[in-house]
């Protein structure tokens, strides 16, 4: 006689939680959430009020012996040690020693896999070898581990957002297979916009619009960039056409096509400064739509002063591609 095996529901934890992207994502997979934690308290705050846990603790104060037992490890540890925009400090950083803590977590729980997720840089920090020192230690605690740099745009987003994504198995002859991932086709920004938005929109004074023979779409990111606010920063440029504009990843002065996609949103940028061009006119991203652009629903309760707000989404993970990762990782380790 046969007799029916009831499969138990796959558990995880979420560690440098935020205000929720990676449990969205786990969740939608089937994935129950039973221990989280954040050291922010606005993100905590969030947390609580969309999913009823209050998250707020410090990850280097975790006693393993407390935490429950679990299956899976999430975390999108910190990346401003890593980050082009930061100092790049690395594990000079304390915050980029956070790490050893989630190996410490990792040798005592020994859950069956984990998902770490950071910036792009993170590859390329100190030529290389601070990501082979995180890669060794990860596989000398048993894990076979995979990486791939994930852009968002794959996932249902029409941004910009590419991510390390490291993922380890225990005790597995083969690795996660990235390649199995469902992916999407990118769409620009306009398919996620409010048909009528209460942000204010730009006179026309107030900007300068880049003739439309010099205006392309940029193959990789798709971005289109239409043309700049008439600010008075950083005016000169450092080529034709780059007048008015500001450098790397401060880009308040920059004005992109609602045709195209929208560049990372970031956790600096607590004025949300976005502006896109959409149907001949220049406004500034919704706080909804920045929300939108990462995959939160629109019934995702926020809370809070706009600027915490801003760095919060900045901050977050594309829940669109935790979904795509966590059901290929429930297939091929479950």
């Amino acid at each position: 006689m046969e007799t029916d095996k009831k499969q138990t529901q796959p558990t995880f934890i979420d560690l440098f939680a935020g205000i929720g992207g990676f449990r969205l994502g786990m969740e939608s997979a089937g994935f129950k959430c039973v221990y989280s934690s954040d050291s922010n308290p606005h993100a905590a705050q969030m947390y609580e009020e969309n999913f009823g846990e209050n998250s707020f603790g410090d990850v280097t104060q975790i006693d393993v012996d407390q935490l429950p037992d679990f299956d899976v490890m999430c975390a999108g540890f910190p990346c401003q040690p890593f980050s082009m925009a930061g100092q790049k400090l690395g594990f000079e950083d304390t915050r980029g020693t956070l790490f050893f803590d989630l190996c410490r977590i990792l040798d005592a729980k020994k859950p069956k896999a984990f998902i770490l997720e950071n910036v792009k840089n993170l590859t390329l920090h100190d030529s290389g070898k601070t990501f082979k020192i995180i890669i060794a230690s990860l596989e000398k605690l048993g894990y076979k581990v995979a990486t791939k740099v994930l852009d968002a745009r794959l996932f249902d987003s029409p941004q910009s957002r590419e991510r390390i994504v490291i993922i380890g198995i225990r005790e597995s002859e083969e690795a996660f297979d990235f390649d199995s991932l469902m992916v999407t086709q990118p769409k620009p920004m306009k398919e996620y916009l409010d048909k009528e938005s209460e942000e204010d929109y730009l006179d026309p004074i107030e900007y300068t619009l880049l003739p439309k023979d010099i205006v392309k779409v940029q193959p990789r990111s798709g971005l289109i960039f239409s043309g700049y606010r008439n600010k008075n920063m950083r005016i000169a440029g450092i080529r034709e056409n780059t007048e008015h504009l500001s450098r790397a990843h401060k880009q308040p002065n920059r004005i992109y096509s609602s045709e195209g996609s929208h560049p990372t949103l970031s956790s600096q940028e607590s004025s949300g400064r976005y502006f896109i061009l959409h149907e001949g006119k220049v406004r500034k991203l919704s706080l909804k739509e920045c929300y939108r652009f990462m995959g939160f629903p629109d019934n995702f309760k926020l809370i809070g002063a706009k600027g915490s707000l801003y760095n919060r989404i900045g901050n977050s993970i594309c829940v669109g591609m935790v979904s795509s990762v966590a059901h290929q990782l429930k297939k091929q380790a479950f």
